[in-house]
């Protein structure tokens, strides 16, 4: 596979901070996003390369090896383990007088990564495949229902079912969808992280939902039947006698759905914000006014 320098990929600087790279990314990822350019396979290869380059420097560790290794810093750990065998092989030949070991300073791990010498046989190491990073952006009412959608990846159709009450920020891995392996290893996985976006009137808060509704003076004083709306369509709720400002009530079971329990529902929690009536009329301020001195003790 060709070196994919990933700072350019995302049209950053390699001084970039996190921010700036999590912003190139979105913006690239838009750019170049299957759906947008359907059937372009340049598109298709820069959108591959683009998740690539985030997986890596938006992780500090890994940015850290790839900064230090460029291609290979996904065998970073590997490759430090074995130079530094190799100073201590070196200090050890030293100060004993010997030489070398084997014709060669160097591991048969690092001679067949590198060359170098001639290896003690065929034997290599498996690595496994880089996982690769994605993000899928939903609106909240689309995971109030188990559904399923189409990804492409690497050319692929993946069908993903993604069950109801999913969590923003919320991952989930599929396995072998990744990277291909080393030396025969397995390949890695694709990891999706869910970005929700609320354009709803009600607040998620885990497994249950909040909002306010507005109460008529006359309600709100004598009590009284109206309708509400809930996350999955009206109901009528009953108003209590001389309900206060910024009362809240709690409608069972009327929340967000369970994450993988099916049939399980969080809470809606309302609360009544009291209206006062305006642009009264003469009579209006006539009986208010008689109120009034009914109240004054």
């Amino acid at each position: 596979m060709a070196f994919i320098d990933y700072y350019k990929a995302l049209g950053i600087a390699q001084t970039a901070s996190d921010a700036e790279i999590k912003k190139a990314y979105r913006k690239m990822a838009r750019k170049y996003h299957p759906d947008v350019n359907q059937n372009d396979k340049t598109a298709e290869a820069k959108f591959k390369e683009v998740n690539e380059a985030n997986e890596v420097l938006s992780n500090a560790e890994n940015r850290k090896k790839y900064d230090k290794h460029g291609k290979d810093w996904k065998h970073a750990d590997d490759i430090d383990r074995q130079q530094q065998q190799r100073q201590q092989q070196q200090q050890y030949a030293g100060a004993s007088g010997g030489g070398s070991y084997g014709g060669s300073d160097y591991s048969d791990f690092f001679e067949s990564m590198f060359g170098g010498g001639p290896s003690r046989g065929n034997r290599s190491t498996q690595f496994g495949g880089q996982d690769y990073n994605a993000e899928l952006q939903l609106d909240l009412r689309e995971v109030f229902a188990t559904h399923k959608r189409t990804l492409t990846v690497n050319g692929k159709n993946i069908r993903l079912t993604i069950p109801a009450g999913v969590q923003d920020g919320q991952q989930i891995k599929i396995p072998g969808h990744g990277g291909e392996g080393m030396n025969g290893g397995p390949k890695g996985d694709l990891v999706i992280r869910f970005i929700i976006e609320n354009h709803t009137a009600f607040k998620r808060d885990g497994d249950n939902l909040y909002t306010s509704v507005d109460l008529d003076l006359y309600t709100a004083l004598l009590g009284g039947d109206f309708m509400v709306d809930t996350f999955d369509g009206k109901v009528k709720l009953t108003v209590k006698p001389e309900t206060q400002n910024g009362t809240k009530v709690k409608l069972k079971g009327k929340g967000f759905p369970v994450y993988k329990k099916e049939g399980h529902f969080g809470d809606l929690y309302i609360t009544y914000q009291l209206q006062t009536p305006t642009k009264l009329s003469d009579k209006e301020k006539e009986l208010f006014a008689e109120l009034a001195k009914l109240r004054t003790p």
